[in-house]
């Protein structure tokens, strides 16, 4: 295991570009081995039937609470512990990470137990329909009872991502997810579970992938140290994780609610739309996971940077994650444009609606989704660095300001077909944002390098 002083020089001294590349792989590893979980049991339970792949659907809000909650702490306690390594300031990067575990705990428990007692109304509000609700109550009841294991793999998996040591953190998460293909069609037509078979399924790999992760931290794979004796008891603490985590709520929660208003609007034109929204999501999630996983390999470069006041090291990865992210969306984009319908046709081959329907989404959505380098650069450096009101409004843009509403206003005047177009055109509205905050980071990073160099 390297030493400290050894992981700092490599943080602020190894090529930028290489750096990045090197951090990335594992992170883009993680998220597409999730994703690819994700979209296996669309699959298999789509192969059930229309109503089960909806219940996928409706299921999925909760999966991206859960994701909101572990992501929104592991990415505010990560990039201020981050930052702290930078300032070679041990204790305190201890007390945020050990911190926001144990928070991540107690607000997962709270979702456990009042999903469960309420598990049918919310179902109806998260969109279900009279025929998708039995499938969808199988399959939530079971991911809300893994709820907790699952909050705190995507904590501790953050953890390592923002100290620069992603490869730990695939390993828990890419063994869980092999592990929840295999064991999908085992639990589901095996031994005739159906939707439940899948909800079980995913939550004993992520039982197996949380037990992964915290045995590294147990065996001091981490220069974190999570452990009782370092939680905070300032309020103080508590608001700047949620600070620096807001833009990832916002990113995270405001896809939840996303999903619950495409899910809504998608029942009025019936279970077929429900199921080829849901499955044109998943698949278009697949896709974003490329530049959220380079993103996630950029963030740790920028945040111990900034920590150790390399402002040029900071301004050189935001330009070539942006340069590069564009680069990789648009070639993933082009490729899943050309072969959508078969993509689609392979989660329900024999219903012709869902296929259509789900086809123009995936091609509406790949139209615009090489913009998402530029903007999720961006906004990943914006909260790294501790620019959260900056950094939280950019994330709200894309799902909220602008896809909520345009999902809840499109469908009125162009039917299903503004349902299609409704994520397109918020990418490109909030790529124009984008493009205003990304020059004046740019500027700020100049102004604080020159500040650095007149002191020196």
């Amino acid at each position: 295991m390297e030493s400290r002083e050894e992981h700092y020089l490599k943080m602020t001294n190894t090529p930028v570009p290489s750096l990045i590349i090197k951090l990335a792989c594992p992170t883009i590893v993680s998220m597409l081995v999730s994703s690819i979980y994700n979209m296996a049991d669309t699959f298999f339970v789509s192969q059930i039937g229309t109503a089960a792949a909806g219940a996928v659907g409706i299921t999925f809000s909760i999966m991206a609470i859960i994701q909101a909650i572990g992501f929104t702490i592991g990415m505010g306690a990560g990039n201020l512990a981050s930052r702290r390594l930078g300032a070679k300031e041990d204790d305190e990067a201890n007390r945020y990470a050990s911190t926001g575990f144990f928070f991540g705990l107690f607000l997962s428990l709270i979702l456990c137990v009042f999903g469960s007692l309420f598990l049918d109304e919310l179902m109806v509000a998260l969109g279900a329909t009279d025929t998708i609700l039995p499938y969808a109550r199988s399959y939530a009841r079971y991911i809300l009872l893994a709820s907790p294991v699952m909050c705190l793999s995507f904590i501790m998996n953050n953890y390592f991502r923002a100290e620069g040591k992603a490869l730990y953190g695939m390993l828990g998460i890419t063994t869980g997810g092999v592990l929840n293909i295999i064991l999908d069609p085992i639990f589901i037509f095996a031994l005739g579970l159906g939707t439940a078979g899948a909800a079980i399924a995913t939550a004993l790999s992520q039982l197996i992938s949380f037990l992964i992760l915290l045995s590294m931290f147990l065996r001091r794979k981490s220069n974190l140290v999570i452990s009782i004796r370092y939680i905070a008891f300032d309020v103080k603490k508590y608001r700047n994780i949620v600070l620096t985590g807001l833009p990832t709520l916002a990113r995270q929660g405001f896809a939840s609610l996303a999903t619950i208003a495409l899910n809504v609007t998608a029942s009025i034109y019936g279970d077929a739309a429900i199921a080829a929204m849901s499955i044109a999501g998943r698949i278009g999630f697949f896709l974003f996971s490329f530049m959220i996983g380079l993103g996630q390999g950029f963030q740790p470069v920028a945040a111990f940077n900034y920590g150790a006041k390399r402002f040029e090291r900071v301004k050189e990865a935001t330009k070539f994650t942006s340069r590069a992210g564009t680069i990789l969306m648009a070639v993933v984009s082009v490729i899943c444009f050309v072969f959508a319908p078969d993509i689609v046709r392979s989660f329900r081959k024999d219903d012709l609606e869902v296929i259509a329907i789900g086809t123009a989404a995936l091609r509406f959505q790949c139209s615009a989704l090489f913009l998402s380098g530029l903007t999720t650069a961006t906004n990943m450096a914006l909260q790294c660095t501790g620019q959260s009101i900056a950094a939280t409004f950019l994330a709200l843009s894309r799902q909220g300001i602008f896809f909520i509403p345009l999902v809840l206003a499109l469908p009125r005047f162009l039917g299903i077909f503004g349902l299609e177009l409704a994520q397109p055109v918020a990418d490109v509205l909030t790529f124009f944002i984008s493009i205003f905050f990304y020059k004046a980071f740019m500027r700020k990073l100049d102004k604080l390098s020159a500040g650095e160099k007149s002191l020196s």
